[in-house]
């Protein structure tokens, strides 16, 4: 099935590219951290047959413009807001940070009727300590982008939990090795590590900016199921119960044996085609 690539122009001015495949009701997949609207082709492809699926790009990425000075999730949700509006579509699918933005768009943007939830870095009463931002910015700054990568993946808890005891020489190295070999692969509009690493301070950012706000959320009128991993880390499940408590009408669905990378594309350890029977299932109600 052919995928198309458009654009449209945020309520800011700024230019937000997407690509789209499919038939059917709009369903638009939000990408989180580390990612592009070419991370979930897969998940998308997966979808295609029932749905037209629009991936874009969230700003600094890809097909996009770039982000602005003070930027906050208010931006990340106009954008959103622009996208729906723009291709009449009325679910949506936010991954990780994306996950956030749907969450907070849910509150504002009566347009989205069902919204999939899957791993959202809410914080709850600390479940994850932000201290790691310091570091990691001096280090975008001095341009040490492999130092970067390592100190959001510890802080992030990304990363096996073996991770944790390995020299962080070693895992600079091995970050080094891993970028240098994805650029000596990389095709046309792929976007690239070394070009997503400054991209992180936007996305933790929306995770401190909804610190231990989640109770808000009850206020969301749309279906919701939230999903997560059980191989994921813990602050994720956290986050989860949180909003279970508050939305006790949605549906909670854990992906067993699978971690935080399951919607992702299959050469990144994605399992794509499980998580797209479960949207599936969930969108089509109604349809």
């Amino acid at each position: 099935m052919k995928m198309y690539t458009s654009f449209l122009t945020s309520k800011d001015g700024t230019k937000i590219g997407y690509r789209q495949i499919g038939q059917g009701p709009g369903l638009i997949i939000v990408h989180g951290t580390m990612e592009s609207s070419l991370s979930h082709i897969e998940l998308a492809e997966s979808l295609a047959d029932r749905f037209t699926v629009f991936l874009p790009d969230r700003r600094g990425r890809g097909l996009s413009g770039p982000y602005m000075k003070n930027h906050s999730i208010q931006r990340d949700v106009e954008d959103l807001g622009a996208v729906l509006t723009h291709t009449g579509s009325h679910y949506v699918v936010g991954i990780s940070s994306g996950a956030l933005i749907c969450l907070e768009a849910a509150l504002y943007l009566p347009s989205i009727c069902k919204a999939a939830l899957f791993d959202p870095p809410l914080i709850i009463n600390g479940s994850v300590s932000g201290d790691f931002m310091a570091r990691y910015d001096k280090e975008i700054s001095e341009g040490d982008l492999e130092s970067a990568l390592v100190t959001a993946m510890l802080g992030g808890q990304m990363g096996p939990s073996i991770f944790n005891f390995v020299p962080r020489w070693l895992l600079k190295m091995l970050t080094r090795m891993m970028m240098a070999s994805e650029e000596k692969n990389t095709q046309k509009d792929e976007v690239t590590m070394r070009m997503l690493a400054p991209t992180i301070h936007y996305d933790f950012n929306l995770s401190f900016e909804l610190e231990d706000k989640y109770e808000r959320f009850g206020d969301i009128n749309a279906e919701v199921i939230l999903m997560g991993a059980s191989k994921s880390p813990q602050y994720f499940k956290i986050a989860l119960d949180a909003l279970a408590k508050i939305l006790p009408h949605a549906k909670r669905i854990e992906f067993a044996g699978l971690n935080h990378g399951a919607t992702g594309n299959t050469n990144r350890g994605g399992k794509p085609q499980i998580v797209a029977q479960e949207l599936t299932k969930f969108f089509k109600t109604g349809i």
